[in-house]
């Protein structure tokens, strides 16, 4: 009787395991996406203020 209390610990413990991993497999892909997100918004604003940066330069080097 005591294997079998035993078992059913084990097979709770497991079951347990089994959502967690779930839930912080869930929470990683959540994670994830908005990493993409921000490094979308990281290259374009790098793009824009090279941009900004080359025409600002073009428009002094025409002055001179």
């Amino acid at each position: 009787m005591a294997k079998k209390s035993a078992l059913q610990k084990i097979e709770y413990h497991e079951k347990i395991c089994r959502i967690m991993q779930k839930l912080t497999h869930d929470k990683i892909h959540v994670i994830e996406e908005r990493v993409k997100r921000l490094e979308k918004i990281l290259l374009i604003c790098t793009g824009s203020l090279i941009s900004a940066m080359g025409y600002i330069i073009m428009l002094l080097v025409d002055k001179v």
